[in-house]
């Protein structure tokens, strides 16, 4: 028997999914006095948090829902003190970096730079050789695989378990609560569980039911190494960007391709994205990549996340969905799933994320 004046036992809770979402749930619910396991299939954040290209930003911010600006917004104002917390616990960079960002052939850019202007966001219009342009100076990225393994890091020194090779493969459920997630290797009971798997989010569990209408949407990227400050700033022209790095890596994304769980690139993509890449930057004419790769991401309609208590069960907690902006959204999704877990007043109005109101948004025909 415990002692009477002991302190209250910390709630436990399993987070499934160790990429930047469930990382950033798992360290919020730490620095609030929970006890957290965090359940990985593969290595942690090694699929779409490592694959993408870390630009703190909607591509386009002023052509997506208020539910997402909403969200995009807070998180990224909290981002520097956010950023700088984890590299301060886990003693390693991230490479977080207000690069800017400049939009070429924004056919408004005018109504675009008002857009910015009423919302917070510094912004002005340019024109130059390659027409008109909408400058953004304050967009920040980070270093996607740096900011992972820092999370990483920060939450196992917080006193969290990491267990990677851990695929859930069913929960054992009591009533309207989920006791435990089995694995093939051991049963985690905690006292809630919060789901954070990404691009998987849309396939059930046995005993689980799936995260409504979230599928995989690939990415093909490429990466080619310049001399540093070749590139000093992020472009952004019909869908294509080019994001520089430090140490002179410039990354060139992205595709959006609805094909499944397939990851595989191809040669044809490889040679588009290159040659749109050059018209950018046309000392990219005479390299070749360094690397191709291909990521899936948690497509969800409208670029809205699903961040809700799952409707079947009092003690599961879903932040998945969040397509295009995982590492974007981070802090404010985890801020507000933290809340709704506690059940405190969210700073944000959670309904526009809500499973009810992933239900009633659908995809385009077609996709």
């Amino acid at each position: 028997m415990p002692r009477a004046d002991a302190p209250p036992a910390k709630p436990s809770v399993v987070v499934l999914g160790a990429g930047v979402s469930g990382l950033s749930v798992a360290l919020a619910l730490l620095k609030r006095g929970d006890t957290v396991t965090v359940l990985e299939r593969g290595e942690a954040g090694a699929e779409s948090s490592w694959a993408g290209g870390g630009i703190l930003s909607p591509l386009l911010p002023w052509n997506y829902p208020d539910a997402l600006t909403a969200l995009a917004l807070r998180s990224m104002a909290a981002y520097p003190d956010w950023v700088a917390d984890i590299e301060a616990r886990a003693g390693r960079s991230t490479e977080y970096t207000r690069s800017g960002m400049r939009v070429l052939g924004e056919p408004h850019p005018e109504t675009a730079v008002a857009w910015c202007r009423a919302h917070g966001l510094a912004a002005m219009p340019r024109h130059d050789e390659a027409g008109d342009a909408v400058w953004l100076p304050e967009i920040a990225q980070v270093r996607n695989p740096r900011l992972v393994s820092a999370l990483r890091d920060a939450v196992v020194g917080l006193g969290g378990t990491l267990r990677t090779h851990e695929s859930a493969t069913a929960v054992v459920t009591r009533a309207a609560k989920v006791e435990a997630v089995h694995t093939a290797n051991a049963d985690y009971a905690a006292d809630r569980f919060v789901v954070a798997t990404g691009a998987w989010a849309g396939i059930p569990l046995p005993g689980l039911p799936a995260v409504p209408n979230i599928r995989p949407i690939r990415g093909q990227m490429l990466l080619f190494q310049l001399s540093p400050g070749a590139l000093d700033t992020i472009l952004y022209r019909r869908g294509l960007y080019l994001i520089p790095r430090r140490d002179g890596h410039v990354l060139v994304g992205s595709t959006l391709e609805d094909v499944g769980f397939d990851k595989a690139t191809d040669a044809a993509t490889r040679a588009r994205l290159h040659a749109e890449a050059a018209e950018l930057l046309p000392v990219l004419r005479s390299l070749q990549p360094v690397r191709h790769w291909a990521g899936l991401r948690p497509g969800a309609p409208d670029n809205i996340p699903v961040i809700d208590r799952h409707p079947d069960f009092d003690n599961v907690f879903v932040n998945v969905g969040h397509y295009r902006y995982g590492v974007t959204l981070a802090p404010a999704s985890a801020e507000l799933l933290a809340d709704l877990l506690e059940g405190r007043a969210p700073a944000l109005d959670p309904a526009p994320y809500r499973w009810q109101a992933a239900l009633q948004r659908s995809w385009p025909q077609g996709q």
